[in-house]
């Protein structure tokens, strides 16, 4: 066979591959997802967009021994896998020893929810945790109750956020967008950790950030200790300075 005709069957392959998750034909086999080194733990960057684990602001996901496999909607930003938080068919059960999920629960419908958490237990290992960052939808709800909604919280490197923003998504991405950029769902602390339990997880710990207008969570899948658990925060519950 030709180097050529070698190089187009590969193409078709991967074609295929890419064609049938994202229509969710079958659930692919362990030999069709990325594969950790041994020692190495597995990161599930769930909703990753166009970044990486350098850009995950937590000291933990610093250490060397992470390999991370970049999951994502949006075939775009180059993912490894394609497919949605609610049904990640591409994902074996219990193959990553952590999830992390920024911005991504919100633009959830709030039936959505508990799906895309079951799917988080489900591919963690029996001792493993994940890190959830979101609007903080108390902080954010304030400022409206003072009438300041479409006063600017914070500048970012989109633009200007203001109150709405927090709340409903970045308007000029949702109007480019609103399928994936409007959020249909909000949460305060207490309510993050709640659907975190009622989903399975065995321990919940997180923080407001009120200034920062988000929230952090840490689940584990089993139980911890209240001194494990604060070790574990300390690596990967807040944004490191």
């Amino acid at each position: 066979m030709s180097l050529l005709r070698q190089g187009l069957n590969q193409l078709a392959e991967r074609w295929l591959l890419r064609f049938r998750l994202r229509h969710e034909l079958h659930t692919p086999s362990a030999s069709a997802q990325p594969e950790a080194a041994q020692n190495e733990r597995v990161l599930l960057h769930v909703g990753c967009g166009p970044t990486s684990i350098d850009q995950i602001p937590l000291a933990g996901f610093r250490q060397a021994d992470w390999n991370e496999i970049r999951l994502d909607a949006d075939e775009s930003v180059h993912p490894d896998l394609t497919g949605s938080m609610v049904r990640m068919t591409a994902v074996a059960d219990g193959l990553a020893d952590a999830v992390y999920s920024s911005h991504n629960i919100e633009h959830l419908h709030s039936h959505e929810v508990p799906l895309a958490l079951a799917e988080f237990l489900r591919v963690l290992k029996p001792d493993g945790f994940v890190v959830i960052t979101c609007p903080d939808a108390q902080a954010a709800a304030q400022m409206v109750a003072e009438d300041r909604m479409y006063e600017i919280a914070y500048e970012s490197a989109a633009g200007p956020i203001t109150y709405f923003d927090i709340l409903y998504g970045y308007r000029p991405y949702v109007a480019n967008n609103p399928q994936w950029m409007a959020h249909h769902c909000c949460f305060t602390l207490s309510t993050l950790m709640a659907v975190l339990v009622e989903a399975g997880f065995a321990v919940v710990q997180g923080a407001r950030r009120p200034a920062a207008f988000d929230l952090w969570v840490l689940a584990s899948k089993s139980q911890r200790s209240p001194e494990d658990m604060a070790a574990l925060a300390q690596d990967y519950l807040l944004p490191s300075a």
